[in-house]
């Protein structure tokens, strides 16, 4: 299975989070490839910048740890940016719609902890 991570299960995988459940963990490591994408580097960036609590690490310290990790990093692309339009409005956080879009065009499973993201196709994974 090749998997995209949202931001926060990205997170917490590279360090070690004990908010990453059990089932994310071993999802993540049978996985055939783990991918966390562009938009998730800049959400990080964009809420660290602000001092959101959600985001301790910076931009720089993320992607040089998803790096060490293994992951594969996806970058956006146009035709991503059109497959957002054509979501429907379930949720309103643009990075998470993006990685949603994201997910739908690759193909890749999308692994959250958000169970909104989880209504928007059978192959995201709630964990």
């Amino acid at each position: 299975m090749r998997i995209l991570l949202d931001t926060h299960l990205a997170l917490w995988a590279v360090v070690g989070s004990e908010r990453i459940s059990p089932q994310a963990r071993a999802l993540i490591l049978a996985a055939d490839e783990v991918f966390v994408s562009a938009a998730s580097v800049w959400e990080i960036a964009t809420r660290h910048a602000l001092g959101k609590g959600d985001m301790p690490v910076s931009a720089a310290a993320a992607l040089a740890a998803f790096t060490d990790a293994g992951y594969a990093l996806l970058a956006v692309k146009p035709e991503h940016a059109v497959r957002v339009e054509a979501l429907p409005p379930i949720h309103k956080d643009p990075f998470d719609r993006l990685l949603v879009a994201q997910a739908m065009v690759e193909p890749l499973t999308l692994l959250t902890h958000d169970a909104v993201l989880s209504q928007y196709s059978p192959s995201t994974i709630l964990v």
